[in-house]
């Protein structure tokens, strides 16, 4: 049995939960979030959402416990929402929006340009001596990580110095470089 996918969700006050025809919906104060699911039973009791399986066959095994993960996070989302920080480690790599425009200067001979997806709202943080941060916040956590993958997959950090475009509080792997 899949200890993630046996403990049962609790839906906070504010946030509704319908099952209809293999897709789940969930609405809340931030948002609505709508999930297929397979091979799994979804039962909305009261104020808790239980997920179950009918066989230990490997497919629902294995979608137990995602799907358990994916219908909290959108519980979660819809209540509280998701926030991915973004830092700009390097000189003269800079970030700035009007709007839902994300505009970077990470170096290139060109600036780089994207336009973000309007369930994500945009911030970006500039103050003078420290790394300017890309601040991105969102009720779809799966959203959010794709555009925040987009953003960091411009510049990776490198090894070496660290440069490049990093979650905050990320630990990179650094290497030691050349020795004389």
């Amino acid at each position: 049995m899949s200890r993630i996918g046996k403990s049962p969700i609790v839906v906070p006050a504010g946030v509704t939960v319908e099952v209809k025809d293999g897709i789940i919906t969930v609405k809340g104060k931030k948002g609505q979030l709508t999930q297929e699911f397979s091979d799994v039973t979804v039962t909305v009791e009261g104020d808790q959402v239980q997920v179950e399986r009918s066989s230990d066959h490997k497919d629902q095994r294995a979608k137990h416990g995602l799907y358990r993960s994916l219908i909290n996070n959108m519980i979660v989302g819809v209540s509280e929402g998701f926030t991915k920080e973004l830092e700009l480690v390097g000189v003269g790599y800079r970030a700035s929006n009007q709007g839902q425009k994300l505009d970077l200067a990470l170096g290139y001979s060109h600036n780089i340009v994207l336009e973000i997806a309007p369930e994500v709202a945009l911030e970006t943080i500039s103050e003078k001596g420290k790394n300017p941060i890309v601040k991105l916040t969102s009720f779809d956590k799966q959203l959010l990580g794709q555009v925040a993958a987009k953003i960091r997959g411009f510049r990776k950090p490198e090894p070496y110095k660290g440069k490049g475009v990093k979650f905050v509080g990320e630990v990179l792997r650094r290497k030691a470089g050349k020795s004389a």
